[in-house]
């Protein structure tokens, strides 16, 4: 059995810099598809498809990509976009920095969690069922923060490196392991053990209640 965590990167917040002010109003002039109300907020949103993101745009020169799925991908939807601005005859840098603000990642362990033991057990734990489903747990070296949920789905945030959720996830097993809870990780798209269990219970009673519909409806001899 591999000890190893599958991740799925769910989310890639990156953050540049121009040091260039930006005419958003040209902006509108200039490119489709963007959305730009300053009454309710003070910055421009622009989406590309490929790799799909949106930018918001500021403007000080300084923008914030989200909604990539991976680091690469979400330095070359930055590139993208201030090549996008480019365009539109703004004298931009050539070279600028791009830093890794947030990774949201997700993955998973075959096990049911009760959230409140967990809540009880660990410091650093908050749990408020009524206003949301899932335990908060945070670690300070990496400074990442950990949705738990009862079905075993891990959700990781505040990573800025996928070294650091690997980090993270081990932290957390060890943590786990010392309250009693034995931590097996799964591909999240592939069935637990449990989920499994309870796919061959329904099979089960699906053939069974078949099986009595078919002798119902057989002729009395």
């Amino acid at each position: 059995m591999s000890s190893e965590f599958y991740i799925k990167v769910e989310n890639v917040v990156a953050f540049t810099a121009l040091g260039k002010d930006i005419s958003l109003t040209r902006l509108v002039e200039k490119i489709e598809d963007v959305e730009y109300e300053p009454e309710q907020f003070p910055g421009l949103v622009y989406r590309i498809k490929d790799p799909r993101a949106a930018a918001l745009i500021f403007s000080s020169g300084k923008i914030v990509c989200t909604g990539a799925r991976s680091i690469e991908m979400s330095k070359e939807a930055m590139h993208k976009i201030v090549d996008r601005l480019r365009k539109t005859g703004l004298r931009l840098p050539k070279t600028f920095d791009i830093k890794i603000e947030n990774i949201v990642a997700s993955s998973k362990i075959d096990a049911k969690l009760n959230l409140e033991e967990i809540a009880f057990s660990l410091e650093d734990a908050e749990y408020e069922p009524e206003q949301f489903p899932g335990l908060v747990y945070r670690i300070r070296e990496p400074r990442v923060a950990f949705l738990l949920f009862s079905s075993g789905k891990i959700i990781c945030t505040g990573a800025h490196d996928i070294k650091d959720i690997y980090t993270a996830l081990k932290k957390l097993k060890n943590k786990l392991e010392e309250i009693g809870i034995k931590v097996k990780p799964v591909a999240d798209d592939k069935p637990s053990d449990k989920d499994k269990d309870d796919k061959s219970d329904k099979t089960k009673n699906k053939s069974h209640k078949t099986k009595t519909r078919a002798d119902k409806t057989k002729p009395k001899k």
